[in-house]
């Protein structure tokens, strides 16, 4: 790979419990795993202006939607529950409007737990607040003291995920206690966990690649099973070939 992509990562907003300081921040997982596959990782502060947005997207070759918190169900219609933890208001105005421009651009595109969701959801499609309650039969997709948990996935059939991982089933680590309800009518289902639960979508568009999954493969430690799906996105980024430039945009 001769060009070096330039993928941008949406970064978290929070208040320092100590200084009581407002933080950009994102986990070094997200950049070094880019690194790893050969990529150059670019921070995308929480901006909530298309005026301020676009000029760095029309910069970028890809996008990470990062993992975090949760959505708040509320703007969804729902009745809030005990077991959210919300993301900032800040991030969740300008985490949805990359969401949109992203597709609107059909920049490769890559959503990352609490990402994938935000995808879906942008999209037109829905969520389960919590999963013990919203899916009583669900199997355990987090642990809830908080230590390393994982299930396995179900590859589907004639989809990118197949193509990247092979047919059959992969272990992965899961610590979500959201999950998608309603699956957004742009994308396919490309993963199930043996509960029935979406783990991973992809665009039904051949030119927009972009892929959801539940589960964290910039956790991993580089190890060969979870770097495929970086290095594909990655590869898709640097062809350069699913992006329209980004002045047709509205």
């Amino acid at each position: 790979m001769n060009h070096r992509p330039l993928i941008g990562i949406n970064t978290d907003f929070r208040v320092s419990p100590k200084t009581k300081v407002t933080c950009s921040l994102t986990p070094s997982g997200y950049y070094d795993c880019l690194l790893t596959a050969n990529a150059l990782p670019v921070m995308i502060p929480p901006l909530i202006r298309e005026s301020e947005l676009l000029p760095i997207l029309e910069q970028l070759d890809g996008v990470v939607l990062t993992g975090g918190d949760d959505l708040d169900p509320r703007k969804l219609g729902m009745s809030h529950h005990p077991s959210v933890t919300l993301i900032s208001e800040r991030r969740e105005i300008a985490d949805r409007l990359l969401c949109k421009l992203v597709q609107q651009a059909r920049i490769p595109t890559l959503g990352i737990g609490l990402g994938m969701q935000e995808l879906n959801v942008v999209s037109g499609g829905g969520l389960f607040v919590h999963l013990p309650e919203d899916m009583p039969r669900s199997i355990p997709h987090y642990d809830p003291h908080g230590g390393a948990h994982r299930h396995t996935v179900v590859m589907q059939p004639k989809t990118r995920l197949e193509e990247i991982y092979g047919p059959g089933e992969i272990r992965v680590n899961s610590y979500h206690h959201q999950g998608v309800r309603k699956l957004a009518p742009n994308f396919r289902v490309a993963a199930l966990a043996p509960d029935g639960l979406i783990e991973a979508f992809e665009g039904k568009d051949p030119g927009w690649w972009v892929v959801g999954v539940q589960w964290h493969p910039e956790n991993e430690g580089h190890i060969s099973l979870d770097m495929q799906l970086i290095e594909s996105f990655v590869q898709a980024a640097a062809s350069g070939k699913c992006t329209p430039a980004l002045a047709k945009v509205g």
